[in-house]
């Protein structure tokens, strides 16, 4: 027995088959794995500001369907990323404007972006978050407080061994309680110093 969101719920051991799978199944689990091996490391960020969770659906699997739907592309014989199309955060609040990113001393990347704060339901006091992804280690680090809009720069530090390597760069705006969030956009590649 266990509990899965608040009901009461009776399990059985899944059962071993010995059919081989088809090609469609293994392609599916593929696709399924490389989802779930981007979303692991940024969960915090997708379990907060992907969508809001209806019915028997979490803000993981909004995230993990739009992910296998929307953002990768098959190139024979693998499946790869459309960074462009990959959302980390999904909803309603006034967007990011005017986004640039750079690389900066140290490991470092400066954001720079538009203050529009008075505009929409967008206020001053909404955070800036940052995913930050390394493709070829599969590495992820985020930011769930970079900056307020009103400040419209900040400065993210990454570990002293990402020098030399190129990051894609996703950023959107939170409500400063978590209760609502912006879809989020991709800023682009940039390769630290």
């Amino acid at each position: 027995g266990a509990s899965w969101r608040g009901k009461d719920v009776i399990r059985s051991l899944p059962k071993k088959t010995n059919r081989i799978p088809t090609a469609n199944q293994l392609e599916q689990r593929n696709k399924f794995a490389m989802v779930t091996a981007f979303l692991t490391p940024i969960n915090p960020v997708v379990r907060l500001y992907f969508g809001s969770n209806s019915g028997i659906k979490t803000r993981r699997n909004l995230a993990m369907s739009y992910l296998i739907k929307e953002a990768l592309l098959f190139n024979d014989p693998n499946w790869e990323w459309d960074y462009s199309k990959i959302l980390i955060a999904r909803g309603e609040l006034q967007a990011l404007e005017g986004a640039t990113i750079a690389a900066a001393a140290g490991q470092s990347i400066q954001m720079n972006w538009t203050n529009n704060s008075t505009e929409g339901n967008a206020a001053p006091t909404d955070k800036m978050v940052v995913v930050v992804y390394e493709e070829t280690s599969n590495s992820s680090w985020y930011s769930l407080n970079l900056g307020t809009r009103s400040a419209s720069s900040a400065l993210l530090d990454l570990p002293a061994y990402t020098a030399g390597l190129t990051v894609h760069v996703w950023a959107t705006f939170a409500k400063a309680d978590d209760a609502m969030a912006a879809t989020s956009q991709y800023l682009g590649t940039v390769v630290l110093t």
